[in-house]
């Protein structure tokens, strides 16, 4: 039972299947999100403190991930009813920061028998044996797990990190590049090193104006 329960699903494998209800109804997933990116995140119980503050703020940012093609999906382990209340008394009662009247509409995963969970390494039997921690899983278009983030029960998620990850991957995806430590959307990127001492000694030599070479492992250029 631990070893199902720890179990992750590892950076590069296909998303383990599976079918539930959520507050939007039936999913399959990730069959569903087909071509988009998803972020599938768990939450310890509904009607809690700190899982109260990340939905309202995954809510607020919705629109910002969908128009990274991004789709949020949700997950505890209670009820598709204990959901619903908890929703409802977010918008109709709770206001955080600046945030109020929050309606949150992406899906949010009934587990009650914690299969989705268990599929997914979302519980930590040194955590908890019946809530899941704080897991975020990065699903890109193609339904391959990309990243992944824990955090423990007591400590609420850096959404904006959530964001620049994505933006980041994105990045490196449609240019072909990675990303140095910190980076933000509009700062240099890294270009892959070379793979021959040739292939070095023209990196270090090239008069090409969008590159600036450190040294011949080290290359970065700008992105649009």
């Amino acid at each position: 039972m631990q070893e199902a329960a720890t179990r992750l699903p590892l950076i590069g494998e296909v998303a383990p299947f599976f079918e539930a209800e959520t507050t939007q109804g039936h999913i399959k997933f990730p069959e569903d999100y087909k071509g988009k990116w998803v972020i599938l995140f768990s939450h310890p119980a509904d009607f809690t403190p700190v899982c109260t503050t990340e939905f309202m703020t995954f809510a607020a940012m919705q629109d910002e991930f969908r128009q990274l093609n991004c789709e949020l999906v949700g997950l505890s382990i209670d009820s598709t009813f204990s959901h619903i209340a908890w929703l409802r008394t977010i918008k109709e009662k709770v206001q955080f920061r600046n945030l109020k009247n929050v309606e949150v509409t992406f899906p949010v995963i009934s587990d009650l028998k914690m299969e989705v969970s268990r599929l997914y390494g979302m519980l930590q039997p040194y955590a908890s044996t019946t809530q899941a921690v704080r897991a975020v899983f990065f699903i890109d278009p193609e339904s391959k797990v990309r990243a992944l983030l824990y955090y423990p029960l007591s400590n609420g998620r850096n959404f904006q990190e959530i964001k620049r990850l994505l933006m980041a991957m994105q990045t490196s995806d449609r240019e072909k590049v990675a990303t140095p430590a910190d980076w933000r959307p509009g700062e240099e990127v890294i270009i892959p090193p070379p793979g021959s001492c040739g292939a070095a000694k023209e990196r270090v030599e090239s008069k090409d104006p969008s590159v600036r070479c450190v040294d011949w492992f080290l290359c970065f250029k700008k992105v649009a």
